[in-house]
């Protein structure tokens, strides 16, 4: 099989064992990158590791470990990194719970911080040396449509993504003179276990079914349907290519329109 556009380069997918991040993992193998998956459970890990394409060959590694646990994190990226350079990294991991802000303990916040912007910093500067070593670098932070658009109960989730949407762009100003780019992919509603833990608490809250929940959630998007992870990779492996090597500093919504504002 021919060589993709991403043969040669070490890609290191955060949350890569379901939804999106296990389809971006595979999307980027698929591309020809040699794929470090990055979560808590090693049997899940494994089994995503076995699945992936390995068109020229490469060999898929996975590295056990859990965001909020930034100590141990950081140890587990810079042990990796001293096998060999990062080119590209998926900052990817799990939402806070639904709910509304003002209901929220403080505690929530406190480890949707850590977990997602802490441990997104944690493994930037563990990967961005070797970056800067070889000018070339692609960091996609995979976020949600909220940084543009809050969305109802998901209070914890809007404060914190729109702290990384922040930090991302702030990266791609410091971080674009050395050939690194840094972009937010900002996903709409997608058919993954999160959404249908949103949709349950929904229903629950308000008593409505899940049916009814799911119509009303399709209803605001102009395609009426949902995103499949597959579409979601599809973009993030889009910005880790060539051909967006002069695109930095966005947020990329692929919400179907959701999104009311430009």
């Amino acid at each position: 099989m021919a060589n993709g556009p991403l043969t040669g380069q070490h890609a290191l997918v955060c949350g890569g064992t379901q939804g999106i991040g296990r389809a971006v993992a595979h999307e980027l193998a698929l591309g020809g990158a040699t794929v470090t998956l990055l979560a808590r459970d090693p049997n899940a890990l494994n089994e995503v590791r076995s699945s992936l394409p390995a068109p020229a060959g490469q060999l898929h590694q996975v590295l056990a470990c859990d965001m909020a646990d930034t100590a141990a994190l950081g140890a587990a990226v810079a042990g990796l990194v001293h096998e060999g350079p990062i080119d590209i990294l998926i900052n990817n991991t799990g939402g806070p719970s639904p709910g509304p802000a003002h209901e929220a303990e403080t505690s929530a916040f406190l480890a949707a911080f850590t977990q997602h912007l802490i441990g997104f910093q944690t493994i930037v500067r563990a990967v961005v040396p070797g970056m800067k070593a070889k000018k070339h670098g692609r960091i996609i932070n995979v976020i949600s449509t909220s940084v543009k658009q809050p969305l109802p109960n998901l209070g914890v989730s809007n404060t914190i993504r729109g702290a990384v949407a922040n930090w991302g762009k702030t990266l791609a100003n410091e971080l674009g003179p050395f050939g690194i780019t840094v972009n937010n992919v900002l996903p709409g509603a997608t058919s993954t276990d999160r959404l249908k833990a949103i949709i349950q608490a929904k229903a629950a809250k308000t008593g409505s079914t899940e049916e009814e929940v799911r119509t009303e959630m399709l209803a605001e998007i102009p395609l009426r349907r949902f995103a499949e992870p597959a579409e979601i990779a599809a973009a993030v492996a889009f910005l880790t290519g060539p051909s967006a090597a002069y695109i930095n500093g966005i947020n990329l919504p692929v919400d179907g329109g959701r999104t009311a504002c430009l």
